[in-house]
C-alpha cells in the first residue's frame, strides 16, 4: 500500500515482518528446485506410504497422515530467498482444511509457517435443485470433488497478499512438513520465484503493440450459484427476495439464485465458475453484485482465470457499502479488457485483505502491546484500584507514556486512511477514535490512568472485535457477465413497475405463505413429528439430512417443527404433543418418565447396542427405575484453558494438581492476575445444575451425590463436607471472583488459566485471532491418590433425545432416535453446522466415534479424549433439582454470609432430602 505502511510490534522478532528485514539483501536465485514427494529422507510417524500413479497422477507420490512428519533434504547451489508450492491431493478427511507446520533444519523460520492451510474442494452434489412439498428450492448439499492441486505456502489470514519467501543457505538443507490436521498426497515441492506480475497499463500497451482485437457480438451470463467449484462447504447457493431483479425470482417461495453473502467473507476463501467463449479477442468482465454488510469499510476479492492474475490490479478488487444491488464492471469508468481464447476458461474469485491487511497488522500489532501495558499496570494497581491514589505509573513503568503516545498516534493513522479510503466517518472508525481520545487523556493527565483502567481495558477489547470486523470481507453475487466491448451489460435493479408489483406481492404472501415450518420431499404412509427447539438453520441442515438418508432409507416421513423451548410440556398435556423431541435438558426426560409421559427405550430389543455408542456418562442422567428415557445428543465437559505466553512469563508450570493449583495463586495474585472456576450465574434457580468446580473435587475423592439407591442426598458425608468447604475456601480465602466473563479476561491476559467448559476452545479461536499460538487447554486438575496416580474426574452436562409416550408408530420413532445419535449423522450435522457458522459452531457431540471424526486439530482432539475418559454423570433423580439449587444456596450463604460450611450445607440437605422424599411418595417409588 502506498499511502499506509503497516507497523509491527518491535519486540515480536519472531514475526514475518521482521523474517523480511533480516534477509532483505538476499539476492532470489532464478533457478527452480524441484523435490519429489517420494524421495524423502525421513519419516517420523507412521501411516506414511509411497503409492504409483495415485489419483490419476502420472508418477509417484507420498501420502501424508494427519499425524507425524516427513521431511527431504534438497541440495542448494545458491543461498537467497525461495517462494515454495506443494502439489498436493487432498485425501479424504473430516472436511476441514489440511493443516501443515513448516520447518527449515528442524525449526521453525517464523511465526505463520506454524500453521498453512491447503484447502480441499467442495462443489454441488447435483446440479439439478430440488424442491420440497411448498414449491421452496432446497439448498442443494456440498460434497468433495478432490483434484491434484497446485499451492503456494501463503499466509492463512490473508495479511500478506504474496507467497511466503524463505531463506536457505548454499549446500544440503532439510525442509519438514508436521500435520497438524488432516491427511494428503505430496506429488512434488517446489523452491521457486513468484513471477512479477504487469500492470493493467503496461498488458494494455502490450495489447495495442501485438494489435489484440476484440471480441464482437458475445455476452455469457453465468449464474453466480451455479459454482462449479468452492474451498469450503459453506459456500452453498443461497436464496435473495431483496429484489425481483435477482435471477432466477419467486414473490414468495424460496429461490436458489445468489452465493456469498456472510458465508464467503474469511481471507482465502475462493469460489470458482466455468464459462465458454464462441471465439478469441478481448473482453471485459462484469459482477452483478451486493455488499451491504461493511459500512465504513471495503470489500475485496482477487480474480484468477485459469489458474493466473491476470495483471496486478486483479489481486485486490474493490466493492463499494450499498443496500441496493450494483453491476460492477472491472475497471469501471475504463473497463478492463482480458485475452481469452475460445474455449472452456475457470474464473476464481478469492476473498482477499488487500489494501486492509497492513492496517490490521497494525492494529493487531497495537492490540498486543497494549495488553501488555494493560497487565503490567494491572501489577501495580489490582483491577481494583484505589481512585484516591496516585500509583505514579509514569516512574514504576518508564515505557508507559512512550508506548501509549506510539500507540495513539498509530490507531490515530489507521483511522483517518480509513475515513480518507472511504469518503464517510462510520461506526468502523469509532472504536478507533475512542481508543486514541482516551490514550491521548491519559498521556496528558497520567495521575489518572488507574481510574479510567476499566474502560481502558474495554476499548481496547474493542479494538480486538474490530479485527474480527474488519476481517470479515462478506459479498453476494447474482451473476457474472462476460462479455465483448460492444455489447450492453443487463442494469442491476428492477424498473419502478416491477418494485411495486414485488412489494404488493410480498405483502400478500406474508399472510398466505407459512415460513416457519420446513417443508417435506415425500408423502410417505408411515409418519412421525420431531419438533427440534433450536434455529432454523440447524432445523433446516436436520431437515437435509432426513430427507437425504433417512426417509429414502427406511420409508418414514418425517413432520420436522421448530418451536419455542418452552412448549413441550403443554403441548404434552394436551395430546398435542410430537412423537421425537431434539435437543432436550438433561433433567426432561426423567421428569417426564415419572409422569408415564416418556417411552422406555429398554423395550426395543437393540437398544444396548444403540448405546454402546455413548459414554456411560452420557447415559446416566437418562436412567431410571430400570429404564431409559432418552439419548444422549450433546455431551459438554469442562477443560483447563491456559495462556502459554503468560505462565511463561511469569516462570508457572501447567498445573497437573489441585495442589499446582495452590501453590500457583500467590504468583498470580501477586501480579494481580486471576485464577477462574466455573461458577454458573442462577438466572434459573429451578433447574441449575451442581456446580463444575464442586462436582469435580467430589468425584476426584470418591465422593457422590445420591446414595441408597437415589433415596437420599450424599451430600451429608464427610467427604461431601470437605469438598463443600474446600471449594468454597476459594472464594473466601483466596478472593476468587465470583462473576467475570471468561473469555475475554483470558484474551486480555487478566485470567490467564482458568476452568470452562471445552466449548469455549471454538469462541477462543474464532473471536480472539491476536492471541492465536499463545493459548493452549488440556485436562483439569486432579487430585493425587494414595498410590500416586491422578485422578481427573469431572462432571459432564447433556442434552437428549427424547420419545413421547403417546408417540403411535414407536418403532419408527425409535428408527428416527437410532438414526440420528448414528456415528455418520452426526458427523454430517456437526461438519453442515460448522460449515454453515464456522468454527464457533463445532458440534459437541456425545457419540464417541463421530467427535473424533469432527474437524478438530488432531493435538487438541487428544486433549478431549484423554479428559473425556475421566467424565461422570450426575444421576436425575425424582426432587433433584433440589440439589444444584440448594448447593449454591449454602455456597452463597458461606461466601456472602460468611456462614460455617458444614452447617450451611448440613442445613440445605435436610430440604434436600425432604424434596427427594415428597417426590418419591408422590410418584408411588420406596422411600
Amino acid at each position: 500500500m502506498s499511502d499506509f505502511v503497516a507497523v509491527t510490534d518491535d519486540s515480536d522478532e519472531n514475526d514475518y515482518a521482521h523474517y523480511l528485514q533480516r534477509y532483505e539483501a538476499a539476492k532470489r536465485p532464478e533457478q527452480a528446485i524441484r523435490i519429489e514427494g517420494e524421495q524423502y529422507s525421513k519419516v517420523e510417524g507412521t501411516g506414511f506410504e509411497v503409492v504409483d500413479q495415485y489419483e490419476g497422477l502420472a508418477g509417484k507420490a507420498v501420502i501424508t497422515p494427519e499425524t507425524g512428519e516427513i521431511s527431504w533434504d534438497v541440495n542448494l547451489p545458491s543461498a537467497g530467498l525461495y517462494n515454495i508450492r506443494v502439489h498436493y491431493y487432498p485425501i479424504e478427511g473430516k472436511s476441514s482444511a489440511i493443516e501443515r507446520e513448516f520447518l527449515i533444519n528442524g525449526e521453525i523460520p517464523f511465526r505463520g509457517a506454524d500453521i498453512l492451510l491447503f484447502n480441499r474442494i467442495w462443489a454441488n452434489a447435483s446440479d439439478e435443485v430440488r424442491q420440497d412439498d411448498r414449491g421452496n428450492d432446497l439448498r442443494p448439499r456440498q460434497i468433495e470433488k478432490p483434484s491434484w492441486q497446485l499451492k503456494s505456502f501463503i499466509d492463512g489470514d490473508g495479511y500478506y497478499e504474496d507467497p511466503y519467501s524463505f531463506y536457505f543457505e548454499k549446500g544440503q538443507q532439510t525442509i519438514t512438513l508436521r500435520a497438524l490436521r488432516e491427511p494428503m498426497a505430496i506429488d512434488y515441492i517446489e523452491l521457486y520465484q513468484e513471477k512479477e506480475l504487469l500492470s493493467y497499463e503496461q498488458l494494455k500497451q502490450q495489447y495495442e503493440a501485438e494489435q489484440t482485437p476484440e471480441a464482437s457480438n458475445q455476452i455469457k451470463i453465468i449464474q453466480a450459484e451455479h459454482a462449479t467449484s468452492k474451498s469450503s462447504p459453506t459456500l452453498y447457493a443461497l436464496t435473495d427476495r431483496s429484489s425481483p431483479s435477482v435471477e432466477p425470482y419467486h414473490v414468495s417461495k424460496l429461490r436458489i439464485n445468489t452465493i456469498g453473502g456472510l458465508n464467503w467473507r474469511l481471507p482465502g476463501q475462493w469460489i470458482e465458475w466455468e464459462f465458454e467463449v464462441e471465439e478469441d479477442g478481448l473482453y471485459q468482465i462484469a459482477l452483478k453484485r451486493k455488499q451491504d454488510q461493511l459500512r465504513g469499510v471495503y470489500s475485496t476479492r482477487s480474480l484468477m482465470i485459469d489458474g493466473e492474475y491476470p495483471f496486478e490490479e486483479m489481486k485486490r478488487i474493490r466493492f463499494n457499502y450499498n443496500t441496493e444491488w450494483q453491476m460492477d464492471v472491472l475497471g469501471e469508468d475504463e473497463p478492463y479488457l482480458f485475452y481469452l481464447t475460445k474455449g472452456k476458461h475457470n474464473i476464481r474469485l478469492a476473498v482477499s485483505l488487500g489494501d486492509i491487511a497492513p492496517l490490521l497488522r497494525t492494529i493487531e500489532s497495537s492490540v498486543l502491546q497494549l495488553n501488555e501495558m494493560y497487565r503490567k499496570i494491572l501489577m501495580i494497581t489490582s483491577n481494583t484500584p484505589d481512585p484516591y491514589r496516585d500509583y505514579q505509573l509514569e516512574k514504576r513503568i518508564p515505557d508507559l507514556i512512550e508506548v501509549l503516545s506510539e500507540q495513539a498516534e498509530t490507531v490515530d493513522s489507521v483511522a483517518k486512511y480509513l475515513e480518507d479510503m472511504t469518503g464517510e466517518r462510520s461506526d468502523k472508525v469509532a472504536a478507533l477514535h475512542s481508543l486514541v481520545v482516551q490514550l491521548k487523556d491519559m498521556i496528558e493527565y497520567p495521575e489518572t490512568i488507574a481510574k479510567r483502567l476499566r474502560t481502558f481495558k474495554l476499548n481496547v477489547g474493542s479494538l480486538g472485535t474490530w479485527i474480527l470486523q474488519v476481517q470479515e470481507q462478506p459479498l453476494t453475487l447474482d451473476y457474472l457477465v462476460v462479455a465483448s466491448p460492444d455489447q450492453d451489460l443487463p442494469k442491476a435493479d428492477a424498473n419502478m413497475f416491477r418494485e411495486l408489483q414485488h412489494e404488493l406481492g410480498a405483502l400478500v404472501a406474508s399472510y398466505t405463505e407459512d415460513y416457519d415450518s420446513i417443508g417435506n420431499i415425500t408423502e410417505n404412509q408411515r409418519s412421525i413429528t420431531v419438533w427440534i427447539t433450536t434455529g432454523r438453520d440447524q432445523a433446516q441442515v436436520l431437515k437435509n439430512l432426513i430427507d437425504d438418508s433417512f426417509t429414502p432409507d427406511t420409508d418414514i416421513s418425517v413432520q420436522l417443527r421448530l418451536v419455542p423451548g418452552n412448549i413441550l410440556l403443554p403441548a404434552t398435556l394436551a395430546n398435542e404433543g410430537p412423537d421425537v423431541a431434539l435437543q432436550v435438558g438433561e433433567d426432561v426426560p426423567i421428569n417426564y418418565a415419572m409422569r408415564n409421559a416418556a417411552a422406555d427405550l429398554t423395550q426395543f430389543p437393540d437398544y444396548e447396542s444403540v448405546l454402546s455408542r455413548f459414554r456411560q456418562s452420557g447415559v446416566v442422567p437418562y436412567q431410571y427405575n430400570g429404564g431409559i428415557y432418552g439419548l444422549p445428543e450433546q455431551q459438554t465437559f469442562p477443560m483447563l484453558f491456559y495462556r502459554k505466553d503468560i505462565l511463561e512469563e511469569l516462570e508457572l508450570e501447567v498445573p497437573k494438581t489441585w495442589q499446582d493449583i495452590y501453590n500457583m495463586i500467590s504468583v498470580l495474585q501477586k501480579h494481580n492476575m486471576e485464577f477462574w472456576l466455573p461458577l454458573e450465574t442462577p438466572t434459573n434457580n429451578v433447574n441449575l445444575v451442581p456446580n463444575a468446580t464442586f462436582a469435580m473435587l467430589l468425584y476426584q475423592n470418591g465422593g457422590e451425590f445420591y446414595r441408597d439407591n437415589d433415596k437420599k442426598s450424599a451430600l451429608d458425608s464427610e467427604t461431601s463436607m470437605e469438598m463443600f468447604k474446600r471449594w468454597t475456601q476459594f472464594y473466601t480465602n483466596y478472593k476468587f471472583p465470583l462473576i467475570a466473563d471468561f473469555p475475554n479476561r483470558f484474551r486480555t491476559g487478566e485470567m490467564p488459566i482458568g476452568i470452562a467448559d471445552y466449548t469455549t476452545y471454538n469462541m477462543l479461536t474464532v473471536m480472539a485471532p491476536e492471541i492465536r499460538g499463545l493459548w493452549d487447554f488440556t485436562m483439569v486438575p486432579g487430585t493425587e491418590q494414595a498410590d500416586g496416580t491422578i485422578n481427573h474426574q469431572v462432571a459432564s452436562s447433556t442434552t437428549a433425545v427424547m420419545m413421547l409416550e403417546n408417540a403411535e408408530d414407536k418403532e419408527a420413532a425409535w428408527e428416527f432416535m437410532k438414526w440420528w445419535t448414528s456415528k455418520d449423522i452426526q458427523i454430517q450435522y456437526g461438519r453442515e453446522m460448522e460449515g454453515l457458522m464456522g468454527e464457533a459452531a463445532r458440534y459437541p457431540t456425545a457419540n464417541i466415534e463421530a467427535l473424533e471424526e469432527l474437524p478438530w486439530p488432531v493435538k487438541d482432539y487428544n486433549n478431549l479424549e484423554s479428559q473425556w475418559q475421566w467424565v461422570e454423570g450426575i444421576p436425575q433423580v425424582p426432587g433433584g433439582y433440589f440439589t444444584g439449587r440448594h448447593l449454591d444456596n449454602a455456597f452463597r450463604k458461606v461466601v456472602n454470609g460468611n456462614e460455617n460450611p458444614r452447617e450451611a450445607l448440613s442445613d440445605y440437605i435436610l430440604y434436600i432430602n425432604d424434596e427427594i422424599e415428597i417426590k418419591r411418595k408422590e410418584f408411588n417409588l420406596p422411600y
